[in-house]
């Protein structure tokens, strides 16, 4: 693929506010077909190309290898993680490696038992089937699931009422491949029925580089070691991110430069794309920076918080918190949300009043899961 050749507009979500991940360079999720056909160019096919989550790969290695000499399916796979970690791309190289065709598809589109029935009805023996989110599946489906992974049988129920009736329906033995990024959300029975269980870990800055160096190979894009560990170093430990970064950088260097990603021209173009030395962006400084400046590095309920920088509680939870908790810069306590320490102030070149609240007993530090409102003082 030549530089310059991305094709197609991008999607988008939450079309409005800072937070709108349409807009945030530093998401992890594939928002639009751009986005999507670009990874594609860029996933590696087999295994021993696959960079990064070592263990994963290596046991994977050998359930694979293991079915194929005894001439069979493999256990299922359930894979969990954060969005960009590689789950769906190890999904296409499970298939690439047992040398059978892939059928993908999502939770969220399978709604009623029937539709996860036709999907299974026609799947080839070997086949692998791709679930993405597959916390989000249906009820009645995931019912149908148990029997289909165990027994590869499903049962149609044809009418209703006192007349209805259950119809066994054999299936040709499959390998499902189920990914997650809410391990925690899944049944426990669908859970066990998985064979082989893997978490996705994010990655070292050092493997990051290697894939953006890979990943400059293939779009034609002449970088230097220090501009890919520049671009590395602010990726938030995910290589979609990594990717996303690289292909901004080039275009700077391309349109005010001489063409090579130097780590120079990754720092000014990662500054103009407001992706700080760290990975904050715009939305992760405005949470931290109104938890500082407005409440005194708290504690601030959540609600007060997120209409402190314009946006929705949900948007601030989901999206800004969880990489500021990973960074140490904030943490959630029954109070509220604090500034864990004199790393969140110096981070925006702040110094902490006498007053500041530091990281506290394990306590105050613990999540409050259902902490939703502002709490009393």
């Amino acid at each position: 693929m030549t530089s310059g050749s991305e094709p197609g507009p991008a999607g988008g979500r939450l079309p409005q506010g800072i937070g709108s991940e349409s807009e945030r360079l530093v998401s992890a999720d594939a928002d639009g077909p751009e986005e999507q056909v670009i990874e594609a160019a860029l996933r590696p096919k087999k295994l021993d190309d696959f960079i990064g989550q070592e263990r994963v790969r290596e046991q994977l290695s050998l359930v694979l290898q293991s079915a194929l000499r005894r001439g069979r399916t493999p256990d299922h796979v359930l894979l969990s993680g954060g969005p960009g970690l590689g789950k769906t791309t190890l999904a296409m190289i499970i298939a690439a490696e047992l040398g059978q065709p892939l059928r993908i598809s999502s939770g969220p589109a399978i709604e009623r038992a029937g539709d996860l029935a036709a999907v299974l009805s026609t799947l080839a023996e070997g086949e692998v089937l791709f679930l993405d989110e597959i916390h989000r599946l249906a009820r009645p489906a995931e019912e149908m699931l148990y029997m289909a992974m165990e027994d590869f049988r499903v049962d149609v129920v044809v009418g209703k009422g006192p007349g209805a009736t259950a119809i066994p329906l054999d299936i040709a033995p499959f390998t499902l491949v189920g990914a997650t990024t809410r391990a925690g959300m899944l049944p426990g029975p669908l859970r066990d029925r998985f064979g082989f269980v893997a978490h996705m870990d994010f990655y070292e800055p050092a493997e990051l580089e290697i894939i953006v160096r890979r990943s400059a190979r293939l779009l034609d894009v002449e970088i230097s070691d220090d501009g890919a560990a520049e671009v590395a170093g602010r990726s938030r430990g995910t290589p979609r991110i990594a990717n996303r970064l690289l292909r901004r950088v080039r275009d700077y260097a391309e349109v005010r430069g001489d063409g090579t990603v130097s780590r120079e021209s990754a720092r000014t173009a990662l500054s103009l794309y407001e992706v700080d030395e760290r990975g904050l962006d715009r939305l992760d400084r405005a949470v931290l920076g109104s938890l500082l400046r407005k409440f005194g590095g708290g504690p601030v309920g959540l609600s007060t918080l997120a209409v402190a920088v314009g946006e929705e509680p949900e948007t601030v939870e989901v999206v800004a918190e969880p990489f500021l908790v990973r960074q140490g810069l904030l943490a959630r306590t029954p109070r509220g949300r604090v500034a864990t320490g004199a790393a969140a102030w110096a981070h925006l070149g702040l110094t902490p009043p006498p007053t500041a609240p530091m990281a506290g007993t394990l306590f105050d530090l613990a999540e409050d899961r259902d902490e939703r409102p502002d709490q009393p003082e």
